[in-house]
């Protein structure tokens, strides 16, 4: 698992917007999750922090950032770096896989910080082998962190927020939840299984006033995670950056999109997929290098 994911400080949907006033107490951020996505939307929250309160003079936001991961030295170096733009930030290691662990820690930042606002599931690993070649106890880490971990998480933060009236789920999936590829099965389970979980969520919330979900649905993003992956044709299908899908987030967060797709061309392969033959898709897989793009596959589990 990879060690900390910041969030932004104004992670914030309009439902939630409208009913911030003065006297709200600014509340805490929670999120679970990898570096590298994770440093560039810390990045981003911090530059659109002026724009918030151009936009919204009279609109308080949170002013903490809570990391969690496993590896202290980047959990506290992440920290470093947003104490220094001034907002409070706390780590706490913690392994989302666990369940005991999870409910410890969220209640330890319950009594040391605050409640929590917004919750961004973004812990992943990724094995890239087959299904033969697999370790078994690779493939049950896979599940426990990409899919099992957001029970957890979810589970220990979603009724506060219930309570409060006040929150959001944000989760950052992968288009590989619906169109798998050869060499990452572990992976593309998990987030199927993620993405079930996050739609089930999210139409169970409905009801629920001010608190709401986002699932965010990349394509390839250029970091060490997937590192060597290759399509054919890269010029038309180039990695995303961090900070894009990051910035991206954000947006949907503040406007209280359910799911967002990224880039926009995602949605073409999901209608593409909806009603066109197994034998059609296997050619574009082909075609498009996605079948044997895990081949060079060199990145970190």
């Amino acid at each position: 698992m990879f060690p900390a994911q910041m969030t932004s400080l104004h992670l914030v949907s309009r439902q939630m917007k409208r009913q911030f006033t003065h006297t709200d107490t600014p509340e805490a951020f929670n999120l679970a999750g990898t570096l590298f996505v994770g440093m560039k939307m810390a990045s981003v929250l911090l530059m659109k922090r002026a724009l918030l309160l151009k936009d919204l003079p009279t609109c308080p936001f949170p002013q903490k950032i809570i990391l969690w991961g496993r590896t202290e030295k980047c959990l506290k170096e992440t920290a470093e770096e947003i104490t220094l733009s001034g907002t409070e930030c706390h780590y706490f290691l913690c392994d989302v896989a666990n369940r005991e662990e999870v409910y410890k820690q969220a209640k330890v930042v319950r009594e040391k910080v605050g409640d929590v606002s917004v919750l961004v599931n973004n812990a992943a690993v990724v094995h890239g082998k087959s299904l033969m070649d697999s370790d078994d106890d690779a493939l049950l880490k896979s599940q426990h962190i990409n899919t099992m971990g957001q029970f957890w998480t979810t589970k220990a933060f979603l009724p506060r927020m219930l309570e409060l009236q006040h929150g959001h789920v944000v989760c950052i999936n992968s288009i590989l939840s619906q169109s798998p590829i050869p060499g990452a099965i572990d992976y593309c389970t998990s987030k199927a299984s993620s993405l079930a979980f996050m739609e089930s969520l999210t139409l169970g919330l409905l009801d629920c006033p001010g608190v709401g979900c986002t699932t965010v649905l990349p394509f390839h993003t250029n970091t060490e995670m997937f590192q060597g992956m290759r399509v054919r044709f890269p010029q038309l299908f180039p990695p995303l950056r961090p900070e894009v899908v990051a910035e991206r987030t954000v947006d949907a967060v503040r406007a209280d999109k359910a799911f967002l797709y990224l880039p926009w061309t995602m949605h073409a392969l999901i209608f593409l997929k909806s009603f066109m033959p197994q034998v059609a898709l296997e050619e574009i897989h082909k075609f498009s290098g996605s079948y044997t793009c895990m081949n060079t596959f060199k990145g970190r589990t």
